[in-house]
């Protein structure tokens, strides 16, 4: 594994990750284990692999995880990933569903105080992992009117002002990775989010959709900050490069 670059290794650890999950919960489902224990397991699996991967072949990386402890060594690290072991533990409790996510992504330290530079979101469910390299496919231009992907359980006001101005057919997903990779596969054209997410639900797919030639930003058009103190990220835009402007405009900031 030490031979393996650093998206190479990213796109290692998401699918890896995805395989062992798929094996959890059809094996857990077959034992009649449903609800929180299911999404419980699945969490701690996840976030044990990925991080006796990380000790052994990037001992000297600071971790930030949705599954563990922040510290402040991450702060003065050079490089740091990002990981959110399980996206979408909701849908990953519902045998059904196949839109939940892993998310690996390495932020380093340059003369720009930081940027994410290699990542890779697994899609366990479809078999199927997106990284930075070889990056994505740019989406081909859809036909007909923007589609825009929102929560299951929720539509930001932000986004229905958006729907509204460019005349949007709204689709619903679940996990905030799968929400970005419908983006990256050309399945959906934008994907806004308000209400707030943190470091890790959004860094693997936005280095994803930027490889891809994607726009990502904040909802006022500022770039999107990461291992920042505060691990909270209030919104985020991912969309194609020429609706970034009219998503923008919508919203009431010009790119």
């Amino acid at each position: 594994m030490n031979n393996l670059d650093d998206h190479e290794f990213a796109t290692y650890l998401a699918t890896e990750t995805g395989k062992r999950l798929v094996e959890l919960r059809a094996s857990l489902v077959e034992q009649g284990v449903w609800g929180w224990d299911l999404k419980d397991a699945g969490d701690a699996m996840a976030q044990e692999y990925l991080m006796a991967q990380l000790r052994e072949f990037r001992p000297d990386d600071a971790v930030l995880s949705e599954e563990a402890l922040d510290t402040s060594k991450r702060l003065s690290a050079d490089r740091v990933w990002i990981i959110d072991p399980l996206d979408g533990t909701q849908e990953f409790s519902e045998p059904d569903r196949n839109d939940w996510a892993v998310h690996v992504a390495l932020w380093q330290r340059n003369s720009n105080h930081g940027s994410l530079v290699a990542a890779a979101v697994s899609l366990p469910a479809i078999e199927m992992t997106l990284s930075t390299n070889p990056p994505p496919v740019p989406p081909k231009k859809h036909d007909g009117p923007p589609r825009l992907v929102v929560s299951r359980t929720r539509t930001p006001r932000e986004a229905v002002i958006v729907a509204e101005a460019l005349n949007c057919d709204a689709m619903r997903l679940g996990s905030a990775g799968a929400k970005a990779m419908s983006v990256v596969l050309g399945e959906c054209d934008i994907y806004l989010h308000t209400g707030g997410q943190h470091q890790w639900d959004s860094a693997a797919p936005v280095a994803v959709a930027r490889a891809a030639g994607l726009h990502t930003s904040r909802v006022d058009g500022s770039p999107l900050i990461y291992n920042d103190e505060d691990t909270w990220l209030p919104d985020l835009i991912i969309c194609r490069p020429e609706l970034a402007e009219p998503v923008l405009t919508a919203l009431g900031h010009k790119k």
